[in-house]
């Protein structure tokens, strides 16, 4: 590990984590833990710098997994609850996944059929429900669409307590996820969906999961109003345990990826080549998509110099955006593209053979540890 003064000294693109903004978010957290007594999941499909896990364990109750890999991060360098749901567990997964996890969610009644005998009473089981509200703006994260495969419809869920209602004394939970970087009034909607739909069977269960996409930790949250809306669903149901597993609000604006200008070219306008990627670093720029926001730039044409910014891969839409800057872009200058922790770091690729950003924490003395250096061994292996 290599520790430099400034992240100057660093070899761009590199992300970089400010544990002290992270800590902010983690103790905004625990706030809400303390005050309604829920429990909060790290979401390791958001943020899985495991390099900041015993900052994170201090606060967290646990981490919920994707798959087997997930599962074995939480397992191995979280140490606390681990939380494991998948679209479709495979057989050659599953007896690991049992082994690691305290609790496992079925998205489906089959996978539960084709892996009940495996149970025991040492995991906690839950299925996944679909709450059909649909209050995500973009359909590509939009888990309640009328064609959704994640969770099941309440229809479904019906159809097979009638052909056989004895899984119900088997299973301690349903968990739902319904939101996407979305406000308190969002979840209030779906909760109350959630409730009407699925009361009845709430005697059976010891916990509930309230899924992600709660953007606790963005400046305009009603947090207070979180915590009143959790305090009263506790009171109606004081048996259960309520779970929140957001990933985005943990990494929310603790960091951002450093870039550097390598070249500018002009074609009917201004470009500006960086040593980053849109489609390899940060591909939600693209999938969203969304226009991120960059350090002292502005809208096209807001100020003096206006440049489309583009990374280095052939892909023609490697474009990250438009923006305007006071001074003219000069080659070796660095852009620091702001917010870029969460989801960014865990989508990332080698197409095209570009290298991975190298990963540096800031810590509360204002020195850069670089944790991470990537290469041409890390493109290599992931090819044979």
């Amino acid at each position: 590990m290599k520790i430099v003064n400034s992240f100057k000294d660093i070899k761009t693109p590199f992300f970089l984590c400010d544990e002290v903004l992270l800590e902010k978010n983690l103790k905004l957290l625990d706030y809400v833990q303390q005050k309604s007594g829920v429990k909060i999941l790290l979401a390791l499909k958001g943020y899985a710098l495991w390099s900041t896990f015993d900052l994170c364990k201090k606060y967290l109750s646990g981490c919920c997994a994707s798959g087997l890999h997930e599962a074995k991060l939480a397992y191995t360098k979280f140490g606390k609850e681990v939380h494991t749901y998948s679209v479709a567990f495979k057989d050659e997964d599953i007896d690991e996944i049992l082994n690691i996890s305290n609790n496992i969610i079925f998205n489906s009644f089959s996978q539960y059929n084709r892996f009940k005998s495996k149970l025991s009473s040492n995991i906690s089981v839950g299925f996944r429900i679909n709450p059909e509200v649909s209050t995500v703006k973009v359909p590509l994260y939009d888990p309640c669409s009328s064609v959704s495969r994640l969770g099941v419809t309440k229809k479904e869920f019906e159809k097979n307590i009638l052909l056989d209602n004895s899984f119900l004394f088997s299973i301690d939970g349903l968990h739902f996820h319904a939101l996407c970087e979305q406000n308190v009034d969002d979840l209030r909607l779906v909760l109350d969906k959630f409730e009407k739909n699925f009361k009845d069977y709430f005697k059976y269960l010891k916990w509930i999961n309230f899924g992600g996409g709660h953007h606790i930790t963005r400046s305009d949250y009603d947090v207070e109003g979180l915590i009143i809306l959790l305090n009263e669903f506790k009171i109606k149901y004081p048996n259960i345990t309520i779970y929140l597993e957001p990933g985005e609000a943990i990494g929310w604006k603790t960091g951002y990826l450093v870039t550097k200008v390598l070249d500018i070219v002009y074609n009917n306008q201004n470009i500006a080549i960086l040593d980053t990627s849109a489609e390899a670093h940060m591909s939600d720029v693209l999938a969203m998509p969304y226009r991120p926001s960059i350090k002292n730039a502005f809208l096209p044409n807001e100020k003096k110099y206006t440049y489309q910014l583009g990374g280095t891969t052939c892909l023609a839409g490697d474009i990250i955006g438009e923006y305007s800057f006071k001074n003219e872009l000069k080659i070796g200058d660095l852009i620091i593209i702001e917010d870029m922790i969460h989801y960014t770091m865990v989508k990332t690729t080698t197409f095209n053979g570009i290298n991975l950003p190298s990963i540096v924490l800031k810590k509360s003395d204002g020195l850069c540890h670089i944790i991470k250096d990537f290469g041409y061994n890390d493109y290599f292996s992931r090819l044979s």
